[in-house]
């Protein structure tokens, strides 16, 4: 049974993805949201990702630019790539968990508020 769960391990191992990634949870934005900008990136140098960030005026934008910044010092430090050749591969924003709340309304009736959050990640590859 022991050796089983090694082999299993050791497939998963050798299956795993290698290249650099970053992931940020629980981000205090909708996905729907974050979506927009994530677009606008997807597939592009990381030099220029991190340019059109620095001047998109979305709420994302920090947040995305921070996590980029992130995941290419991934790249460069622990994966040893160079930076002038990594590019976009995945990014995508996951909805996380909603924080529910409520509002007080005419004649002692409640509304609800959903206040969303998002999950997001970012794989980096070389050109």
């Amino acid at each position: 049974m022991a050796s089983n769960t090694q082999k299993k391990a050791q497939a998963h191992m050798a299956n795993r993805d290698t290249r650099p990634a970053a992931h940020a949870k629980y981000v205090r934005i909708s996905s729907r949201k974050v979506k927009t900008v994530l677009d606008l990136i997807r597939g592009k140098n990381v030099d220029d990702a991190l340019t059109i960030l620095q001047f998109t005026p979305k709420a994302a934008s920090p947040v995305v630019h921070k996590l980029l910044s992130s995941a290419v010092a991934n790249a460069v430090n622990n994966n040893e790539l160079d930076r002038k050749s990594l590019y976009v591969a995945e990014i995508y924003a996951n909805p996380g968990p909603t924080l529910k709340r409520f509002v007080a309304r005419s004649r002692g009736s409640a509304s609800p508020i959903l206040k969303r959050t998002s999950h997001i990640s970012v794989v980096l590859d070389q050109k």
